[in-house]
């Protein structure tokens, strides 16, 4: 099995700065693209950013030059730095993952369950 667990998060106001990650563990032979997804309340989850191994990255419009997706391939951690929040980035914040099981190869999706982000105006 492999667990995703997000850290970081939190309450701030608008304009500021925040960051999470995601720490993959379990049993992983390798992983793909890492991304990151938010829903807020009464809404369907949205695709946020998405890096991939080598480290190519794709941000939705509504976040590109606010927020960075990066990781830290050694530590099957991804990174989600959020700069300039509005109120709208309100929402609960998913990681992903592709990950390879080392004992059949087969491909599948994890999620991890989420993190708050609240930002205040």
């Amino acid at each position: 099995q492999v667990q995703l667990v997000e850290s970081g998060g939190g309450l701030v106001q608008a304009g500021g700065s925040l960051s999470v990650s995601c720490a993959a563990s379990g049993s992983i032979g390798a992983i793909n693209n890492m991304a990151w997804y938010r829903q807020a309340p009464g809404k369907q989850r949205e695709w946020v950013a998405t890096i991939s191994y080598r480290g190519d990255t794709n941000y939705a419009n509504s976040v590109k030059g606010r927020f960075t997706i990066s990781r830290d391939n050694a530590k099957n951690t991804v990174y989600l730095q959020m700069n300039s929040l509005k109120p709208e980035d309100t929402a609960v914040y998913h990681c992903n993952a592709a990950v390879r099981s080392p004992t059949t190869s087969r491909w599948a999706d994890y999620w991890g369950q989420g993190t708050q982000v609240t930002v205040s105006s």
